[in-house]
């Protein structure tokens, strides 16, 4: 019996699958494995990897010399196809890609919200605490006073990178 048997024949009908559409299917699988070694220590502890393919992501990962790693890479496409819990590891990857999409967008809304406040003030400040209530205003005014100021004199951003992680923290308890 070889690895191909279980992926001859599509669930819609009784005719095999293509030698290609084979083949495809085996290269999606070793790729998500590449991308799940890249992952984080942390990303990777989410995703349920049991038995031999955990250990060979795990080893894949220390693994520098090219060639090694890209047969490594090969056996854990083959392990992937052999896991029976495929559909638990692509949602798992899937909401880890998610939560990276997320972060990005709070970051991205964090840095405007920064900028808007540095360069409009008091306006901005009345807006930002209308949207997020929890913010304490008179700690939120003082960190833009100072950034401002260090703009002016041409510091270092300290302050304005203080500013920016109040900001983002109270996106992020918001969203």
């Amino acid at each position: 019996m070889s690895d191909f048997d279980d992926l001859n024949y599509d669930n819609h009908d009784d005719q095999p699958k293509s030698r290609t559409a084979i083949k495809k299917e085996m290269q999606a699988l070793q790729d998500l494995g590449t991308q799940i070694v890249e992952l984080s220590d942390k990303h990777i502890a989410m995703i349920p990897l049991h038995g031999r393919l955990g250990e060979a992501i795990h080893e894949a990962r220390g693994m520098k010399h090219r060639e090694a790693r890209r047969r490594m890479l090969q056996y854990i496409g083959k392990q992937m196809r052999l896991a029976e819990n495929l559909e638990e590891i692509q949602q798992a990857f899937e909401r880890i890609q998610k939560l990276g999409q997320e972060h990005t967008h709070i970051q991205h809304l964090a840095e405007q919200w920064r900028d808007r406040l540095l360069s409009e003030g008091n306006d901005a400040v009345q807006e930002f605490v209308s949207q997020y209530s929890d913010a304490d205003v008179q700690h939120l005014r003082q960190l833009l006073r100072n950034a401002q100021k260090e703009q002016k004199e041409q510091k270092p951003p300290a302050t304005a990178r203080k500013l920016f992680r109040y900001v983002r923290d109270l996106i992020m308890a918001n969203y």
